[in-house]
């Protein structure tokens, strides 16, 4: 049988995972000196290997919905806006922040009747977070910098990820509401959780002790 494979979404996640996986008495050193390598061998205790794969959050869930690695760690906002086939098991308790709705300072974003619209890199974030409030919002999704929409009269709020408030306070906008908690996942594919279960759910319980 092939090396059991988990994808990590690079950057900061990445860092806390390998962070993880260091407390679990794996050996992350191929992972910590990859150069360009996307994939890589992680050394357990017990001699055994598997591999880790480094990728974008979105892409993360793609390679586990579709059985090419097994487990993935992917932040619960990606999981929010994306969706997917798989099992989630598991919250790792890193890379906390929340989803916040936020506006320009002294402003009453309820206020009114007429359709406000919202700015967001997370469309779908957004228009599910609106629909369970039975309001009719216009959602235009940015890329970039989101704070700027509001600023440019493009919106009259925007929706995204935050942790400290000091970028929307340095940019003259007010939490109005938090929309949801965010933190890494374990996400595990539907068909692996059957054909390698007992190696996965000892995995799993080896990252819930040390997390």
């Amino acid at each position: 049988m092939k090396p059991m494979r988990i994808a990590l979404t690079k950057g900061r996640l990445e860092k806390d995972t390998l962070a993880l996986f260091d407390r679990m008495g794996l050996d992350t050193s191929a992972v910590r000196d990859k150069g360009r390598r996307l994939i890589l061998p992680v050394n357990l205790p017990d001699g055994s290997i598997f591999e880790v794969v480094l990728a974008k959050a979105a892409d993360v869930i793609t390679y586990v919905e579709h059985g090419v690695c097994d487990l993935g760690v992917v932040g619960k906002d990606t999981i929010a806006e994306y969706g997917g086939s798989f099992y989630e098991v598991l919250d790792l308790g890193f890379g906390r922040c929340r989803f916040a709705l936020a506006a320009p300072k002294d402003t009453d974003f309820f206020e009114g009747y007429t359709t406000k619209t919202v700015a967001s890199k997370y469309p779908n974030v957004s228009s599910t977070y609106f629909g369970k409030k039975g309001m009719d919002v216009r959602i235009v999704k940015i890329e970039g910098s989101v704070e700027l929409a509001p600023l440019l009269g493009l919106s009259d709020a925007i929706i995204d990820i935050v942790e400290t408030g000091s970028t929307l306070q340095e940019n003259g906008l007010d939490v109005i509401e938090d929309v949801m908690p965010v933190s890494a996942r374990l996400i595990v594919n539907i068909a692996c959780m059957k054909l390698r279960k007992k190696e996965i759910e000892s995995f799993v319980s080896h990252m819930e002790e040390e997390s």
